[in-house]
């Protein structure tokens, strides 16, 4: 268990076992609904990670998240990662993130040059705020 600080009415600290920095408790996972162009998640952590549900984006296609999120604002700056989770193939990447008030917009983009994303991918995402 973290030991937690508040800074600015925020809770902060080091996880003791990974000396990975928390900002918030609680369930830090969600699963994606939409398997098509586009999908959506809710995930009200300022940072965790979704797994998308099984995909077949084809090569040079985009599959776009949008993960409803009461602690982003528009002038947020959230970073986002891209990893494969049941998926063997295609080149998954970030290709635009997009914050709003309490959402943001996430479009993966497969850049392999003939392969078809084929499983769920699991994306992470932090907030930052200014």
């Amino acid at each position: 268990m973290p030991a937690f600080h508040s800074l600015y009415g925020r809770n902060f600290g080091i996880e003791p076992s990974s000396g990975a920095l928390v900002s918030d408790q609680g369930t830090k996972t969600a699963t994606a609904t939409g398997t098509g162009g586009t999908g959506t998640a809710t995930l009200h952590k300022t940072s965790g990670k979704v797994t998308t549900g099984a995909l077949t984006t084809a090569a040079a296609a985009t599959h776009v998240l949008t993960l409803t999120n009461s602690k982003i604002a528009a002038g947020d700056t959230v970073l986002v990662t891209v990893g494969k989770g049941s998926a063997t193939a295609g080149t998954p990447t970030v290709a635009d993130v997009t914050p709003g008030n309490g959402s943001v917009t996430i479009a993966i983009q497969n850049i392999h040059a003939s392969a078809a994303v084929n499983g769920t991918l699991v994306i992470g995402f932090l907030v930052l705020k200014p």
